[in-house]
């Protein structure tokens, strides 16, 4: 009996040594390293998404207007002071909804020029960023010059910059940022070969969008010699937490990313918001409201924003969460005014992007009058109705029987 389980054992580690060839350690090797291949590779299997990506903002972040002469949406016509460069020294443009930069080069490093455009009110305005600002601002020198964009924004423009080089696979939010590396499944495709956020635990999958939407740090600055501004080395379906911290909140105190209560101020903080929010504790992810293979609705939104069907996918008189009534009950505005929109209430536009222009915020709470009165945070009342006071909105309020007292006026 032991000598035939000696032959069986025998046997098997003849097979187990011919079929797992050793290093010269002694040891199995490790299984070949995912690398990045580009998003031109996923057009192949998967042309009509690849078509649509290509249309929207996350595809077009950063654009050669050489190449793309379209993309320059400034007037450099006509002399401006606040313009002191010309369209021969831009290398690429940055941004096309809110704002326009533009990036010089200058040997391996790209640099953002001292202007911005104004898309909304189409003028030009300064550009930089000023000392007690960002937290980055401390490591840096005065000047636009002295402030590369390798370590300060290239890593959310592209897909695996490299800091060492300073090249990255490619520019622009590509197929392998939100997927990974996508070598081994471009040489033989399997769903366990490629990340799918849809798959991934609630966290995960939305530390894949918070990695760029996000204020925050990595733990463990300077790295190769940089202070770095986004995530270096974080790959989708990783704790994002081991590579990046968010902004921390000074409740009671404003600065240069929170109001005194925690919301954002600023854009660029969607995913400091969210992570707060009681969506986010029940699970909901960016992807079930936005869908960034399309731009069909602003804002890559599954929806048009002001139709509230984004929120009603979820929401209603008939689902768990409520609204358990009408909608014009629940708001107390007539159905079809800007007062039903659900996000009027739950998603002020209060944190700015450029002057006068706001982006929506992501905790998704209703923001009382209260805290207008006590720290000067707008309100959702007073946004529309401007000529009265956070006073007369509270008594509003106070009137409501469809909706807790004590939620809406503290």
């Amino acid at each position: 009996m032991i000598r035939v389980r000696v032959h069986t054992w025998l046997r098997l580690s003849f097979a187990f040594l011919v079929l797992v060839p050793f290093s010269a350690h002694g040891q199995a090797p490790a299984p070949a390293k995912r690398t990045f291949v580009g998003s031109a590779r996923c057009a192949a299997c998967h042309p009509d998404i690849y078509a649509s990506w290509q249309k929207t903002r996350m595809a077009n972040v950063v654009r050669d207007p050489k190449l793309h002469p379209e993309a320059v949406l400034s007037d450099f016509s006509s002399p401006d002071p606040a313009r002191t460069f010309d369209l021969s020294q831009v290398a690429f443009v940055y941004g096309s909804r809110w704002k326009q930069r533009y990036f010089a080069k200058q040997g391996d490093d790209y640099y953002a020029l001292p202007a911005q455009w104004d898309i909304k009110h189409q003028k030009w305005l300064p550009f930089h960023v000023e000392k007690n600002a960002d937290w980055w601002v401390a490591y840096y020198g005065e000047n636009n010059t002295e402030r590369p964009t390798g370590p300060l924004c290239d890593g959310c423009h592209s897909v695996n910059y490299d800091l060492a080089t300073k090249k990255p696979t490619e520019w622009n939010v590509g197929c392998e940022k939100c997927h990974g590396p996508g070598s081994e499944h471009v040489a033989a495709p399997r769903p366990d070969d490629i990340v799918n956020p849809a798959k991934l635990e609630f966290v995960r999958a939305n530390d894949v969008c918070i990695q760029c939407h996000s204020q925050g740090r990595p733990p463990n600055n300077p790295i190769a010699g940089h202070y770095v501004d986004w995530p270096v080395g974080f790959l989708p379906g990783e704790r994002l937490a081991d590579f990046w911290q968010l902004e921390e909140r000074k409740f009671g105190q404003k600065d240069f990313y929170y109001f005194q209560d925690g919301t954002s101020h600023k854009n660029r903080m969607q995913g400091n918001d969210f992570s707060q929010s009681v969506m986010y504790h029940r699970g909901v992810r960016c992807f079930d409201c936005h869908d960034v293979h399309s731009d069909r609705f602003e804002s890559d939104l599954i929806a048009p924003p002001r139709s509230n069907d984004v929120c009603l996918h979820c929401h209603g008189p008939d689902t768990i969460p409520g609204p358990h009534m009408p909608i014009a009950q629940h708001t107390h505005h007539d159905a079809k005014s800007a007062g039903s929109q659900c996000i009027a209430c739950h998603m002020p536009q209060i944190e700015v992007t450029l002057g006068d222009q706001f982006v929506a915020a992501h905790t998704f709470k209703f923001i009382s009058p209260q805290l207008t009165k006590q720290f000067g945070i707008p309100n959702p009342c007073n946004s529309c109705h401007a000529d009265k006071t956070p006073d007369w909105a509270l008594q509003q309020l106070s009137s409501w029987q469809t909706v807790s007292p004590w939620r809406v006026l503290q």
